[in-house]
């Protein structure tokens, strides 16, 4: 570990020698933290006048006791969870005294850096997860903690016998003390401190159409090798996309106006969660990343402009809160859960050198992942980051910028050691190692990008701490796609060609696994991995690392590179093979079939939400494998009506929009394969009342529904 002195500060210290650092315990690693010298940190009360309680500290009494408001730190998307951010224009622990002791102010707390991390501010709040040991009683439980001075708060989804506490005014020492006291007790599995980082995307690129997107096609060129794009056009050959396959573009904003987001259906469930409302809208010069990241994935097919890899697929933007604590990252995996998202793609990490997931983190990513999509799991992609350095492991540092790493120092990106992610590695326009690229056993697969030279971001400090410099040049395209309107983004016009990082390796693999799924919704989270990791290209690269002089771009016995995981993701491969999975599933048939009919003719009322409602009763308990739906019509203008289906745990899908055409009589059947939003209703139980919804959404025309009919494989 590397050890720290004052002078590795990325900010002004006082004179005094720094206090030992605190050992956070996180996801079985232990991280030293050290107190910023001038920073601290507050929650106020339920009720409480934010304005008032920032004038009292600014304004304070004394000299000794004032400081600079710096703005929130955003825990979750809870405003009454926030953190208000100072710093100390006087003595440090003065003015937390003072804090304290004004109405309002709930929990006051040191703000810390992690030691090999010196750029990076780690926040504390008043929360923390404890796992107990199996069969603990609920009084013995609320015994131990009410000792720490611990409030029971929430069992935490997903894990058995682990709850989330508040620290009480009872409480005698910070959390992370608490933290860990609790954990060396034999009743406790674990125990740990919710902490706050800001989160920082994995490019940042340092400048400011289809023929120009090499990375998706081409047929050679000026620094372009033979097949260093993802052949994308034999999979669209079967598959652009589907409306029914939602991807969750999760960043720090969105142009959500820009031409190539436009389309009917195209943006669903928005979500800002810095924001704490439903425009996760660019409002900072520098969110820049989320648009350019959602372009490579999703950008629709306007006949102008870029394309994105699934362009036909629908974009759930959500705007992060920028910081990274156990409810920022519940929220936002929660959300994209509950709204419907098949496809999660994550373009960032923490600002750190070595942090791993909490418990409450690795539960969200581990929901999302087998509970999402109706138990089939969401699939989550993250980008594995752009510093050179191994997602899990040490490197004998020299030579960093700011003299803030040397020796032997432990790299730990929690994010991309996920059992449960696709983990994105970059490769070049050459079929090379991007010289940026984490890389490591967590790699699943690479994705063409640009080259850069390596470096972490640390964005609240400003700055790009540096590895070692690479003296050789560094071949290689940048990546063209959408950029925000105007004079804002990374280049004026609306699209920049110097995007790049695993920033945009990941949703280039994010949207070839919503592609796989427009073609094969049957297949789970897990299966989707696996058949893109199967599929993908063995690119191999026998030069040495540029910068640490390593060779690991070949591959072990199991197919796998440190470098570039299972090699280059293949869209093409991908939608083929997931295709005949698919038929070789429906090949195998259903092992029971039924078929319920409602033959009672009910008038359709015109132009009312509510529409002609028409029950079938089934009583088959199993799960679903196979639906469709027969209905006729008779009215005279089909064109004014929607159809869904209603299940009997009342989810809903739309059978048909308002383009039935202008023939009076319409017998229309609605199959997985016509219909792929019936793939909803896979896995679900069968029992229960099924509910056809006929509804007129125009006044003038009239008519009837004479029959619909239900078939259903179990």
């Amino acid at each position: 570990m590397t050890s720290y002195s004052a002078s590795d500060s990325a900010e002004p210290r006082s004179s005094a020698s720094p206090a030992a650092p605190i050992d956070l315990h996180r996801g079985g690693e232990v991280l030293p933290l050290v107190k910023h010298a001038d920073r601290f940190s507050l929650r106020l009360a339920a009720g409480a006048d934010e304005a008032a309680v920032v004038t009292a500290i600014v304004d304070a009494g004394s000299e000794a006791e004032r400081a600079t408001y710096c703005g929130e730190v955003s825990v979750g998307s809870s405003r009454a969870l926030k953190l208000l951010d100072f710093s100390a224009t006087g003595e440090l622990e003065a003015a937390m005294s003072a804090a304290r002791g004004l109405d309002g102010v709930a929990f006051v707390s040191h703000v810390y850096s992690i030691a090999e991390s010196i750029g990076s501010r780690v926040y504390l709040t008043d929360e923390i997860s404890i796992m107990f040991q199996a069969g603990l009683t609920a009084d013995r439980r609320a015994a131990l903690t009410g000792a720490f001075g611990l409030e029971l708060v929430t069992p935490i989804v997903g894990l058995a016998d682990a709850f989330t506490y508040r620290v009480t005014a009872e409480a005698t020492a910070n959390p992370i003390k608490l933290a860990n006291a609790l954990d060396t007790l034999p009743e406790a599995i674990d125990a740990e401190a919710n902490v706050v980082i800001p989160a920082t995307p994995s490019y940042r690129p340092s400048d400011s159409l289809y023929s120009r997107q090499w990375y998706l096609n081409h047929s050679g060129g000026s620094q372009l090798a033979s097949n260093s794009h993802i052949n994308i056009e034999a999979a669209w050959n079967t598959t652009r996309g589907d409306r029914s396959v939602v991807v969750a573009i999760t960043d720090d904003a969105i142009e959500l106006d820009h031409p190539d987001f436009q389309g009917l259906g195209k943006i669903v469930a928005p979500k800002d969660l810095a924001g704490r409302d439903f425009l996760p809208l660019p409002d900072k010069e520098t969110d820049n990343h989320g648009t350019a990241c959602a372009g490579v994935c999703l950008a629709e097919e306007t006949g102008d402009g870029v394309v994105g890899v699934a362009p036909k697929c629908a974009m759930m933007p959500i705007r992060t809160t920028g910081y990274l604590d156990d409810r920022s990252i519940e929220d936002l995996f929660d959300w994209a859960i509950a709204r419907g998202a098949a496809v999660v793609s994550c373009s960032w990490g923490a600002s750190a050198v070595s942090f791993p997931l909490s418990m409450r983190q690795r539960a969200a990513i581990s929901r999302a992942a087998t509970l999402g999509r109706n138990g089939r799991g969401c699939v989550v992609v993250f980008a594995a980051g752009n510093a050179n350095r191994p997602t899990q492991g040490t490197i004998d540092e020299r030579g960093w910028t700011k003299g803030t790493l040397s020796g032997p120092t432990q790299w730990l990106a929690g994010y991309a050691t996920h059992p449960d992610a696709i983990v994105v590695g970059a490769s070049t326009s050459l079929n090379r190692k991007a010289a940026y690229s984490n890389w490591g056993k967590h790699i699943s697969l690479c994705a063409p990008s640009n080259n850069a030279p390596p470096g972490m971001w640390f964005p609240q400090d400003g700055y790009l701490q540096t590895a070692p410099a690479i003296r050789e040049s560094l071949p290689g395209l940048g990546v063209f796609t959408t950029d925000r309107l105007g004079a804002a983004g990374y280049s004026s016009g609306g699209f920049t060609d110097t995007f790049g990082g695993t920033s945009s390796a990941c949703p280039v693999v994010a949207g070839v696994a919503a592609l796989v799924l427009s073609i094969n919704p049957r297949l789970t989270a897990a299966q989707v991995k696996q058949v893109l990791q199967d599929t993908a290209d063995k690119i191999e690269d026998p030069s040495p690392d540029p910068q640490l002089g390593f060779r690991y771009g070949t591959y072990d016995k199991d197919g796998h590179s440190l470098w570039f995981g299972h090699g280059k993701v293949n869209a093409g491969e991908a939608v083929r093979i997931a295709k005949q999975m698919l038929q070789s599933d429906l090949n195998a048939g259903s092992s029971k079939r039924v078929r319920g009919a409602n033959e009672r003719v009910m008038a359709i009322p015109d132009d009312k939400p509510g529409g002609a409602n028409s029950p079938i009763r089934v009583l088959e308990t199993r799960s679903l494998r196979d639906i469709s739906v027969t209905v006729e019509i008779e009215h005279e203008f089909p064109s004014d009506l929607e159809i869904f289906l209603i299940a009997p745990n009342t989810m809903t899908v739309q059978l048909q929009g308002r383009t039935l055409g202008q023939s009076r009589s319409v017998v229309q059947t609605y199959t997985l394969q016509t219909t792929p939003a019936l793939y909803r209703f896979v896995s679900s139980p069968g029992e229960g009342i099924w509910m056809l919804r006929v509804v007129d959404r125009a006044a003038g025309d009239v008519g009837t529904l004479r029959r619909w009919q239900l078939d259903l494989g179990f």
